[in-house]
């Protein structure tokens, strides 16, 4: 669209190619805070690597999307790009036609004469383009001109997508091309060390091959190779550092750590002030360890011939996945080609390159050959990059010397690993740095008298990494209910309070009164039946959401859900609202279901029946509504729909029955 916008192309004209992993496209926009390194210890990253800053934002010189980057790195590049295109095309029909440039338009994918005859088609031009000198590049359109962007347009994948067209990592067929089970050690950290082959090797099965964390069966096909690991092999595994690990005693350390550990992180905000009479309330919110689950299990295809190593996968950063394939095969990254394909559900699980290295090792085994590795979900629930357990404390002083409790001060203690810390330690080879994940100590946007932040950043075990929306998925939660029971201890409606705090912050305000409009904040529920409300900025975009739930027993649904994001400039609202829809559904498994659990080392949960998401027939009524700011650029859409609605959805269970629940998945009983 950006593209297309700026060349006055038509639509039905756009195609879309992955590129190359190159230089030129690495231009990905990376919060600042979210980044444990510094700019000196960048340079020396990647291939290629620039840093640069600005009022917002660091340039992180790897090709990968996350963070709800793509459209905000896109928005200007992108134009750019269109505007240059169109420029050429201009001056080339000139050439072609002998007509000056000031005499020609372009309109609809055409150049035209300003009269309106056609002059040529953009095709036909081509040719015309090659060896035109260089010239400054061209304006960008002013936002009062745009065309295309803002309107709600098809997307250009959809027709391949429902016809099946489309080629997923799981759908890859090369000549040749045999495929991979995978058994990964049962503790984190664990590795195959020997195997026996239960008699000769059945028909279909080609290898057996040891591969980082496991071992992997290589045959004709996938079904074989998995039934052969469980039937026709005894592996002999080495545990991991910590094969006794177990939730309990996990939470117990947390707990420990809340009270006595080291703070990597203290901010503070206003002046603190000691009433003569005070009163406090505290409150400990905690999150589980959570698995990503996306619908196309994790994949892999990797072909070995000579020193060229070929890749084909569903990945967030091309660039790392170059990298990886370079060193387990010993080669150089320009020997690696690395072919993006269709994602089945990314969020944060495919930066990582576990795969690749499995992969890649199954590839050196049978040289000319491609493998496919996969996993089953078993695997896939049981390995992955979890996104970090937390545990919270926070605390209000009031001052209640006067006719009525007034709030002097809050304080939030928060203990969690750092994915992206774990991250770049893993993909870049850098020692951890101990500091807190940046949006998950995030400071909520509220005006509080005072304010004090202690984040304490704890290593371990079990593999942490990036999960949609990171550290806002529990920050949220955390900050979200503590405002909830500030209001009611104050025993004021939770949308006041939240406006009283908001006073300073218009384009907060408005996505906040707009959201308590839309769902009629205040009418009477039938009984049973709670709202609850949340607001979060994240991305660079402002979500506020209702919840509403109705409370039978001991169960709960969730029967409505209002969202309005305020995301800037909006390019195109239809993905707007999908994102939003995207993201509520996302949260809700995730608040009503999600739990990661540790017993004797490995994880306890394997599949859906144990690791549960919403299903259609418990989606709730979904409707989102888009807030104008007036806002010059994007903000991001792909993650900040999840946060808020965990917070909204345990802030309204508290409506319905009075009932505080601040541990994570929400259950009654």
């Amino acid at each position: 669209m950006l593209v297309a916008e700026e060349m006055d192309a038509r639509w039905t004209q756009m195609r879309v190619e992955d590129p190359p992993d190159d230089p030129v496209y690495r231009n990905v926009t990376v919060l600042l805070d979210a980044l444990p390194f510094s700019p000196e210890q960048h340079g020396a990253l990647v291939d290629g690597a620039h840093w640069a800053t600005d009022k917002v934002a660091g340039i992180l010189g790897i090709s990968m999307t996350g963070g709800s980057t793509s459209v905000r790195d896109a928005f200007v590049p992108m134009r750019l790009a269109g505007a240059v295109a169109r420029a050429l095309l201009l001056r080339a029909a000139s050439r072609k036609a002998a007509i000056a440039v000031d005499e020609l338009t372009v309109s609809e994918g055409e150049v035209r004469r300003r009269d309106g005859d056609s002059v040529a088609r953009f095709g036909e031009l081509v040719d015309f383009v090659g060896d035109l000198e260089p010239v400054p590049a061209p304006g960008l359109k002013n936002p009062a001109d745009f065309r295309l962007l803002g309107k709600p347009l098809p997307r250009i994948d959809v027709l391949d997508k429902v016809q099946g067209a489309a080629t997923f990592g799981i759908d890859v067929r090369q000549p040749g091309q045999l495929y991979a089970a995978i058994r990964n050690a049962p503790t984190f950290g664990g590795a195959a060390i020997a195997f026996d082959v239960k008699g000769a090797l059945p028909k279909g099965i080609e290898k057996i091959v040891i591969v980082p964390g496991g071992i992997a069966a290589i045959g004709t096909s996938w079904w074989r190779a998995n039934k052969f690991l469980d039937e026709g092999i005894a592996i002999k595994w080495q545990s991991g550092p910590a094969p006794t690990l177990d939730s309990k005693a996990l939470w117990a350390e947390y707990q420990g750590l809340l009270e006595t550990g080291s703070v990597a992180l203290r901010r503070t905000l206003g002046i603190e002030a000691k009433p003569m009479q005070s009163q406090a309330l505290d409150a400990v919110y905690r999150a589980p360890y959570l698995a990503h689950a996306a619908m196309e299990p994790a994949n892999c295809t990797a072909r070995a011939d000579g020193q060229r190593i070929e890749i084909w996968m569903p990945n967030q950063a091309p660039t790392l996945v170059r990298k990886a394939a370079a060193q387990m095969a010993g080669v150089s990254t320009s020997d690696v080609t690395v072919h993006t394909t269709f994602l089945g559900g990314g969020f944060g699980r495919r930066f990582e390159t576990d795969l690749v290295r499995q992969a890649v090792v199954c590839a050196l085994a049978v040289p000319g050959r491609p493998v496919q590795v996969l996993w089953s979900r078993e695997e896939d629930i049981r390995h992955d990059y979890y996104r970090p357990m937390a545990l919270a404390r926070w605390r209000a002083e009031f001052d209640m010397s006067g006719p009525a409790p007034r709030l002097t001060a809050v304080t939030k203690r928060q203990v969690g690993q750092s994915s992206s810390d774990a991250f770049t330690t893993r993909a870049f080879g850098l020692p951890a740095s101990d500091q807190p994940e940046g949006n998950a100590v995030e400071n909520p946007p509220y005006d509080f008298p005072f304010y004090r932040l202690e984040a304490v950043v704890t290593q371990g075990p079990v593999p942490v990494g990036f999960w949609r929306s990171v550290g806002h998925s529990h920050s949220t939660f955390f900050d979200e209910s503590f405002i909830d029971e500030v209001a009611h201890a104050l025993k004021k409606d939770p949308l006041a309070f939240r406006r009283e705090l908001l006073a300073g912050k218009p384009r907060h305000l408005k996505v906040l009164e707009t959201v308590a409009r839309e769902a009629k904040w205040g009418t009477p529920l039938p009984a049973g039946s709670g709202r609850g409300i949340a607001l979060r900025a994240s991305f660079g975009s402002i979500v506020a959401q209702v919840a509403e739930v109705a409370v039978v027993g001991q169960s709960l649904r969730v029967e409505r859900v209002t969202c309005a994001v305020d995301c800037g400039l909006v390019v195109n609202p239809q993905i707007v609202r999908m994102q939003m829809e995207s993201g509520i559904i996302f949260g809700l498994s995730a608040a009503l279901h999600g739990e990661i659990t540790l017993s004797d080392g490995a994880v306890e949960q394997a599949n859906f029946p144990d690791y549960e998401v919403v299903r259609l027939a418990d989606s709730p009524v979904m409707a989102v509504h888009i807030v104008d700011s007036g806002a010059a650029e994007p903000g991001g859409v792909g993650e900040p729909g999840m946060p808020p609605i965990a917070p909204a959805v345990a802030n309204a269970i508290f409506a319905a029955t009075g009932k505080r629940l601040r541990n994570l998945p929400l259950r009654l009983a």
